[in-house]
């Protein structure tokens, strides 16, 4: 009896066993991860209706319903500069029904700006992945005769603290634009912030407020419209929507401008401890959404791109961003109070 020949095709059965065995565990892993989602998600906003993140939020809702099977909804739960919703989404569970999307406004800027977080953005937070990203623009009130932002200093000078300027609510990436403004430029204005700037535009466009210094993505249509006057964009270059604005840099470079710039991230988190294996779903997701050619066209007509990209990635921008808002923060002497 040939006991050599026996065991070798004993060992290959074995092998061959082990193999099946080891591709019906991996199966039942990958049809584990396969049945995220099976039910709707909830992506909290938190700021109001109308405004850019709440825009950006619905057209990337709308195409994540699409490609992941399963209805993403969602919830607008404004106050406090977003400081609210971003509180309520840190304290979900962690199963991936309760997202958040959100701007620099809640993670790279209230952490040097509140004093008091119901989060940490660094440990109760999961990074997914970016959005997109927009230039700010600055937009004047058509009540007050100003045309430039040459004009606009002036003025300023000229009547010290009796120009205001809107935000979304006290830390968010709009007050810092115009506190960023005002110390680079040394002028004075009063700080009025709102729940949300959707709720500041119609006193904006009365003239009970004077300026605004928002993303393009929420001032584009009432410039456009005729409703705002645009002083200048936050970008490095001009913007193909609107050709005819300068950049901030461009405007002001003989008043202390000339280096100017700001955008705004938008971007999707998960409570801590989120799986990898669902963060990895939803990332590859949200990439494929937000470069789909229609997607792509919405976003251009709203002056916004996309940033997609891996969690990580996501994370060094928001954390680069975290640094630059603090240092201007301490440097302009800006506080919650």
């Amino acid at each position: 009896m040939n006991y050599r020949a026996i065991f070798l095709l004993i060992s290959r059965y074995i092998v061959l066993i082990g193999f099946s065995i080891g591709l019906n565990v991996q199966a039942i892993a990958q049809n584990k991860t396969l049945a995220y989602p099976s039910k709707p998600i909830t992506m909290i906003v938190p700021f109001p209706p109308g405004g850019a993140t709440d825009a950006i939020a619905r057209i990337v809702a709308q195409r994540l319903t699409v490609i992941l099977g399963q209805s993403v909804v969602v919830e607008n739960h404004p106050g406090a500069g977003g400081v609210i919703g971003a509180g309520l989404a840190a304290h979900a569970n962690s199963d991936g029904y309760t997202l958040l999307f959100t701007s620099s406004s809640t993670h790279s800027i209230a952490p040097s700006f509140t004093k008091k977080l119901p989060y940490d953005t660094q440990t109760d937070f999961t990074p997914i992945g970016g959005g997109v990203v927009s230039p700010a623009l600055l937009t004047v009130t058509k009540t007050l005769p100003i045309n430039t932002l040459k004009e606009l200093i002036a003025y300023a000078k000229a009547h010290p603290g009796e120009l205001n300027f809107a935000s979304s609510g006290n830390g968010t990436v709009i007050q810092l634009n115009a506190e960023a403004l005002k110390a680079d430029a040394g002028i004075e204005m009063v700080h009025v912030p709102y729940k949300g700037s959707a709720l500041a535009l119609p006193d904006l466009i009365s003239g009970k407020v004077h300026l605004i210094f928002d993303v393009m993505i929420a001032s584009l249509q009432p410039v456009k419209d005729g409703k705002l006057t645009a002083l200048g964009v936050g970008s490095m270059k001009r913007s193909p929507l609107l050709p005819n604005v300068p950049t901030i840099a461009e405007a002001g470079k003989d008043f202390g401008l000339g280096q100017f710039e700001s955008s705004t991230w938008f971007g999707l988190f998960g409570p801590k401890n989120l799986s990898s294996d669902v963060v990895n779903i939803l990332n590859s997701a949200l990439n494929k959404a937000i470069v789909s050619p229609d997607v792509v066209e919405r976003f251009a007509q709203l002056g916004a791109e996309p940033i997609p990209g891996t969690p990580e990635k996501f994370a060094t921008m928001v954390a680069v961003e975290r640094v630059r808002w603090s240092k201007l923060i301490k440097q302009a002497q800006i506080t919650s109070e």
